[in-house]
């Protein structure tokens, strides 16, 4: 048997903003994945449009990178909770992780969740204290929080003893004490090799055993799964049984196998032990499912991935302007895309609804929905929204419902307003802590309380607040909640906004569309004072007939309307209405078009 290369593999983890891709970036640039003369773009792992526009990661994604006789693969897997199932099933294919910590915030929620599965499958993670370089670090502190984190984890004897480094991600400098003067990540690279050994070279003669953790797609090859070998070796065109998440056992063919080499996906003849490989040649691969060889038939533990806490109708778009920007309009469109998507989005639930044309779809969050329907709106599709909607558990009678962790991070001026808009919400006072005029406030809030939150918090905080929430625990349901308290204005014409009428409604409310806009009967356009709402008619316009000289007209001066993005939009609709999605344009509307319809409605409700 040839000797293979020395593999270690190993993930990059924290929460949102702490500098993952950024330190993928200081890999791949010092190990010589660059040409000298080659423009890099920052974040290059990040090379999906929604991800550079926001700033996060939300697709792990495997690169490689040689030092000395070492092959590391790296893993850049996401920080924010509703990315979860992501990093459930990457975690399992690593050798050890490295945890990266801000220097100042020190470990938040998503930390927690991504040590936590990492010591409960016994790695032992390498500790980073990234930017340094801020005013506010406090380093010394920073580390101490993290190791009574993994004391409270139940993280082993040897999983305490962590290798602490200290870094500064965005000039690739990586240091083992604070004072060091060192302008490389070599001591990262030094302290992975010492963490960790290279996966033992006997293993290629047993048999094989690949786990499939991620999908792909290509144009070319159709599906491809994505996974690590963790014993014996696997060949181009090889005849291989694969264990089905279902107990059953198919014999199938494997085309093309790929390893990485830098960012690039190349193929090879054979791929060893260790290794994480990408298969070709098999169109219904599944994540969890085992390849082996023909006759020796060893399944591996299934990968359990958490229940999704939220759902919400996708409906077919049957707004009087449906099918003006859209290619994609029927309920078999949409069940084509939603069927593509779980096939790679492993913490997503579709269920056709009987009495209407539509699915209800469940996810990790109200992020992780508003994710695949970004996409979906970008790739041509059109559909209505529901509100999102929190799924409940029973159990020995008793309603459960999904509880969250909340840490928000305030002016101490505004901690007043959040802790009191949060226990109007039925959420449990945890601690807070003041430093420098900034208060760092921690709730036990239900799933249902958060829904619609973000906005409002944006808003009493001046946008000067953070918040940051992570799934805790299913516990007793906690009431009623209140809903939204302001009413809105519908629109009971179709035609064309005009300034002059929104002039006159804006004494009402707020106005959230632009003068010209075309609305149609039933559909939202303000936002009223009081709790009620207010059907108006936006399209008319003053009488020619009325007119006066151009010196006495007033001049009618709109202020600045309120534009939702789409997961404002979500946050803000009722039960009773709907969020219109197209290529173009997001609409609020009401589900029932006409004041008739409505008024019917609510009797019958």
């Amino acid at each position: 048997m040839n000797t293979k290369q020395k593999i270690i593999n190993i993930a990059v983890i924290a929460h949102v903003d702490a500098g993952k891709s950024t330190l993928v970036d200081a890999f791949l640039t010092q190990s010589g994945v660059f040409r000298e003369n080659q423009e890099i773009v920052d974040c290059v792992m990040d090379n999906n449009d929604l991800e550079r526009e926001r700033g996060i990661t939300i697709y792990s994604k495997n690169c490689s990178v040689m030092y000395n006789d070492y092959k590391i693969n790296i893993v850049d897997t996401p920080g924010h909770a509703d990315f979860s199932s992501e990093v459930e099933r990457i975690i399992k294919t690593v050798d050890t992780v490295i945890l990266l910590v801000d220097s100042s915030e020190g470990p938040m929620p998503q930390t927690r969740f991504v040590l936590q599965k990492s010591l409960e499958l016994g790695l032992r993670p390498i500790l980073l204290i990234n930017k340094i370089d801020k005013k506010e670090e406090r380093a010394e502190e920073v580390v101490n929080m993290v190791f009574d984190l993994f004391v409270e984890l139940n993280a082993s004897d040897k999983q305490l003893d962590f290798p602490v480094l200290y870094g500064i991600a965005r000039d690739g400098i990586v240091k083992n004490e604070m004072e060091d003067n060192e302008s490389s990540i070599a001591p990262l690279f030094e302290a992975i090799i010492n963490q960790v050994d290279a996966y033992p070279d006997d293993l290629n003669d047993d048999p094989l055993q690949l786990q499939i953790s991620s999908l792909a797609y290509d144009d070319y090859i159709g599906r491809l799964g994505i996974g690590r070998i963790y014993a014996g070796i696997i060949k181009a065109n090889q005849m291989v049984s694969i264990c089905k998440s279902d107990g059953t056992v198919v014999k199938q063919k494997i085309s093309q196998v790929f390893t990485y080499s830098g960012l690039k996906r190349i193929s090879v003849p054979v791929a060893y032990s260790g290794d994480i490989v990408v298969i070709s040649g098999i169109s219904d691969i599944s994540i969890g499912e085992t390849i082996c060889t023909e006759d020796n038939i060893l399944p591996m533990e299934k990968i359990n991935i958490e229940e999704p806490t939220i759902s919400m109708n996708f409906l077919v778009n049957k707004s009087p302007f449906a099918g003006k920007a859209g290619k994609y309009l029927t309920s078999r469109h949409l069940k084509s895309r939603l069927e593509k998507e779980l096939e790679v989005n492993v913490g997503l639930k579709v269920e056709e609804i009987t009495d209407i044309e539509g699915f209800k779809v469940s996810g990790r969050g109200e992020l992780h929905l508003s994710i695949l329907i970004e996409n979906m709106r970008r790739e041509g599709y059109e559909l209505a929204v529901s509100k999102p909607k929190v799924i409940m558990q029973k159990k020995d009678g008793h309603v459960l419902e999904p509880i969250e962790k909340v840490i928000c991070s305030v002016p101490e001026a505004y901690s007043g307003v959040v802790i009191t808009k949060l226990n109007l919400r039925k959420g449990h006072f945890v601690n807070m802590v003041v430093d420098k005029g900034y208060a760092e406030i921690e709730f036990l809030v239900s799933t249902r309380g958060l829904l619609g939150y973000r906005s409002e918090f944006i808003n009493d905080t001046r946008g000067k607040g953070t918040i940051i929430r992570r799934f805790e625990k299913y516990d007793k349901y906690r009431g009623e909640i209140p809903q939204r308290i302001n009413g809105v204005m519908i629109s009971n014409i179709t035609g064309e906004a005009m300034t002059y009428s929104l002039y006159s409604l804006s004494d009402r409310g707020e106005i959230i569309i632009h003068p010209g806009t075309k609305v149609y009967e039933g559909m939202i356009i303000g936002i009223c004072n009081k709790d009620e709402d207010l059907t108006v008619n936006p399209c008319k316009n003053k009488k020619l007939t009325n007119m006066r000289s151009a010196g006495t007209d007033e001049a009618m001066k709109l202020q600045t309307p309120k534009i939702f993005t789409l997961e404002e939009a979500l946050e803000f609709i009722n039960d009773d209405e709907l969020v219109e999605i197209t290529p173009d344009d997001i609409r609020l509307r009401k589900k029932h078009l006409t004041l008739v319809e409505r008024k019917r409605s609510h009797k019958l409700g």
